[in-house]
């Protein structure tokens, strides 16, 4: 890794035979906006404005390996051949920006089958457009919601595939990073944490066995993806709730996926435990990518309320992640990565279109 005082928030940073133009990233992000699983004009215009304002990095949103993996009705999906067509041509115009596109594979395992959150949220019965959520054990994620069904060892084996024929697909659709969502309380997660794994099998009880399906659909997507192109994971470092998934259990995973040929981990926490209490604050999730990344040599991304160009820069600065990846404040900001060019004394490269603006 590359001393302080050379790497900052506008410096390149080269994954296998990607590199980006800056350590600032477009973080995925759910915009409940599909019809069954399909990209539409919104997703172009969300993810290529982001791309023409400066990001290095922009990723499509957790997206679906099956119809049931989704969280609601309106999320994206990457299930069928048919929906590669229209992501080739977001993936086109990101290029075009001289960002690299990135996609999110996502399954919400117990997760899946809510209303959407403009639609007050909540578990979305089979009578009204919902299916029955699935998961390691039949714990449903918030007491009155009905059980999951509990997946059989063909079940898990499935979903191995569907994820690796995900990862084909995406290859076809033109994205140059693939992410594996292994957090925020989705399946992944799911059998990862004691809260949500009761399993007696090969799958569940020890921390070896609770690994054994992300470690899976992990060789799996590996095995699709190009050896040149980038593998990112997402992991929820802790579940902030006693008895449940820990940073320690993180470091061990990490360990695993690195050698497995995983190049990043995006590191997130919480999402599986309705109590839990998170301590909320400006950057609260940056001492697990910090950690993860000293103790393991895994490169990281810092993910959670990084808000001003000065905050990420200080993050990169301090060999705390490698990447930033920012969600809300693209939301406010679609310009970002230009606007923080500017502040840190840098160059913006805004598209020809804008420049005057600059």
């Amino acid at each position: 890794m590359s001393s302080s005082s050379a790497v900052h928030l506008l410096s390149p940073l080269a994954i296998r035979e990607v590199t980006l133009r800056n350590r600032i990233a477009v973080s995925p992000m759910c915009q409940y906006s599909s019809e069954d699983g399909f990209a539409n004009d919104w997703h172009l215009v969300h993810l290529g404005s982001r791309a023409a304002g400066g990001a290095s990095l922009v990723c499509m949103e957790a997206t679906a390996v099956e119809a049931r993996g989704r969280i609601s009705p309106y999320d994206m999906g990457i299930w069928k051949d048919e929906h590669v067509e229209f992501l080739t041509r977001i993936t086109r115009f990101i290029h075009s920006q001289g960002a690299a596109a990135g996609i999110q594979l996502a399954h919400a395992g117990r997760k899946g089958s809510t209303r959407r959150p403009g639609e007050g949220g909540g578990f979305l019965p089979e009578t009204e457009g919902g299916w029955q959520p699935m998961a390691p054990s039949d714990v449903p994620f918030r007491a009155g919601d009905p059980a999951p069904h509990a997946l059989s060892k063909p079940e898990i084996h499935t979903l191995v595939d569907q994820f690796r024929d995900a990862a084909g697909r995406a290859l076809r659709a033109g994205f140059e990073v693939v992410e594996i969502h292994g957090a925020h309380g989705y399946l992944i997660h799911e059998f990862l944490s004691p809260l949500s794994n009761r399993r007696t099998d090969e799958y569940g009880g020890t921390l070896a066995n609770r690994l054994r399906f992300a470690l899976e659909v992990t060789e799996a997507v590996r095995g699709a993806w190009p050896a040149n192109l980038p593998l990112f994971f997402r992991i929820s470092a802790t579940d902030w709730v006693p008895g449940g998934w820990t940073d320690d259990d993180s470091v061990e995973l990490v360990r695993r996926l690195r050698s497995m040929g995983v190049d990043l981990v995006d590191c997130s926490s919480g999402g599986n435990a309705a109590e839990a209490r998170i301590p909320l604050g400006p950057g609260y999730q940056v001492p697990f990518a910090e950690r993860i990344r000293r103790e393991t040599g895994m490169p990281t991304g810092a993910v959670g309320l990084i808000t001003t160009p000065q905050q990420a820069d200080e993050i990169i600065r301090g060999e705390r992640a490698d990447l930033v990846l920012l969600a809300r404040e693209f939301l406010r900001d679609p310009y970002f990565a230009l606007h923080a060019a500017s502040a840190l004394g840098g160059k913006p490269a805004p598209p020809p279109q804008y420049a005057r603006a600059f």
